[in-house]
């Protein structure tokens, strides 16, 4: 079975983990809508990530995650998570922006900076008044 090797794979992988936590399933027409893409478009890449393992199609019931595809999608999330919660320290606020920044960014890191990154956002957070001197001596921030 091969790896998740696109943005695009990574982005259908979350959406149906983040799917399947919140109903237990996913249908093409929530992945769709959650995408703001084609149901058509989403059902060729259903078909790519069911091949490589990644997820199980129950005919009239959904789909959901294997074991494997459970991991990665949970894996993509924190990421994501991960750069909100930094984007968010750098006080850029606007929900359009982050999303925007996140999703232009989140498939260009490595596992080794997603993890230095983590450490850092946790840092910050059990760290918040050295956050915000170094805020308050950084150009960071206007």
């Amino acid at each position: 079975m091969k790896g998740v090797s696109t943005p695009s794979q990574e982005d259908y992988l979350e959406a149906i983990w983040r799917l399947t936590q919140k109903k237990g399933y996913a249908r093409v027409s929530d992945i769709a809508e959650a995408l703001h893409i084609s149901q058509a478009s989403v059902s060729k890449m259903i078909r790519k990530l069911k091949e490589e393992g990644w997820l199980e199609v129950e005919r009239y019931r959904g789909l959901s995650l294997t074991s494997k595809g459970h991991a990665k999608g949970q894996l993509l999330l924190a990421r994501h998570q991960t750069l909100e919660r930094f984007l968010g320290h750098l006080a850029i606020t606007d929900p359009a922006v982050v999303h925007h920044d996140v999703e232009g960014i989140e498939h260009h890191f490595s596992t080794e900076t997603l993890k230095k990154l983590s450490d850092l956002v946790t840092f910050i957070d059990q760290n918040p008044e050295w956050w915000k001197k170094f805020i308050n001596r950084s150009s960071l921030i206007p």
